[in-house]
């Protein structure tokens, strides 16, 4: 019998985990639903019943989510928009029989939701003596004044500075301070950046007397890796694969002994249940965390290159609870080209 997947307002690289689940080792077949506020998001040309949803957040869309749900007679919904909320009505969803691919505690997506909050309470774990992760020098400010005083600091110890809001997705809000983003040189040899002057960031802030927590941090300069994690129902690593972000489009899949054991000791502090992203990055050859999302990354496609169909196996640890031990293949180099698609 054909399982009916729901995929709300996702990134464009869904369309790959819509086709390993259907390209899956048991032969299950699956009717693949797809929303977005977008009528020609690419995504939806993967999926066999495609819907515009409304422009909506909140309570109004999780409305929404439960009568999609029960409209279309959805089996499995795999959220990306609002699934913290999501997650914290979790039991909504049980009552109309729709399972849900998110991490069921809502505590605990709100804490890997904002940033600072998930700094704080790895502090919490190594003032107990637990060794997780390293983390950045950061402060947190929502004045302009704060921003200049937490600015200070952070050079004063010798640190490259960068900022990001405490809450947010992806590099939403990202930017370097690098006083030479204000000269000729830089406008006419950049034609992208996520740098930002000192003097120009402060200017923005203090259009207004507070703003939404910002997050100042030293600015690591090395590597950055994200570790695409599978856990069962009860947080039990399954597997982890670093992969590491190169130049360019350049991208490595590595047995980092280093990493893996970040992904072990984060898996047995917080137990985070089916599929979730760590994001590190290094400075003087420390792995620092960046953030974890809960949810499939953007890139996890190419971890999948190592053997591990990681969207169906996390599809089969919600509904089974149980797979197969999982040998992912280590070593591998990758890039991706544009395809191009008639909508």
């Amino acid at each position: 019998m054909a399982l009916r997947i729901w995929f709300n307002r996702w990134f464009s690289t869904v369309s790959h985990y819509i086709e390993m689940i259907r390209d899956n080792p048991d032969g299950q077949s699956f009717v693949i639903y797809g929303s977005h506020p977008n009528p020609d998001s690419v995504y939806l040309k993967y999926c066999d019943v495609a819907e515009t949803e409304p422009d909506i957040k909140g309570e109004s869309y999780l409305r929404y989510c439960l009568e999609f749900c029960l409209k279309h007679g959805i089996d499995l919904f795999i959220p990306r928009k609002e699934n913290v909320l999501i997650a914290q009505h979790i039991e909504d969803f049980k009552a109309i029989g729709v399972k849900v691919l998110v991490c069921p505690d809502g505590e605990l997506m709100n804490l890997m939701d904002d940033k600072a909050a998930m700094y704080r309470s790895i502090e919490d774990k190594q003032l107990e003596g637990k060794t997780i992760v390293p983390i950045p020098a950061y402060r947190v400010v929502n004045t302009a004044k704060d921003f200049q005083k937490a600015y200070g600091e952070l050079k004063a110890e010798g640190n490259r500075v960068c900022i990001k809001p405490v809450v947010g997705e992806g590099a939403s809000g990202f930017r370097i301070i690098d006083d030479s983003a204000d000269t000729i040189s830089f406008l006419f040899s950049t034609s992208f950046t996520q740098k930002i002057s000192y003097e120009t960031a402060y200017h923005i802030l203090q259009q207004q007397e507070t703003f939404p927590d910002l997050m100042v941090l030293e600015y690591l300069e090395g590597y950055e890796y994200s570790i695409d994690c599978l856990s069962d129902e009860k947080g039990s690593l399954q597997v982890a694969i670093p992969r590491k972000k190169g130049v360019g489009r350049i991208r490595e899949i590595e047995d980092n002994k280093e990493l893996l054991n970040i992904a072990n000791q984060l898996a047995a502090e917080y137990k985070i249940p089916f599929v979730y992203n760590i994001q590190v990055k290094y400075k003087e050859g420390v792995p620092k965390l960046l953030e974890i999302n809960p949810r499939m990354s953007g890139g996890l496609h190419i971890s999948c290159l190592s053997g591990i169909n990681i969207p169906y196996y996390a599809i089969r640890l919600l509904l089974d609870g149980q797979i197969s031990p999982l040998k992912p293949v280590f070593g591998l180099k990758a890039t991706h080209l544009e395809q191009s698609i008639i909508l």
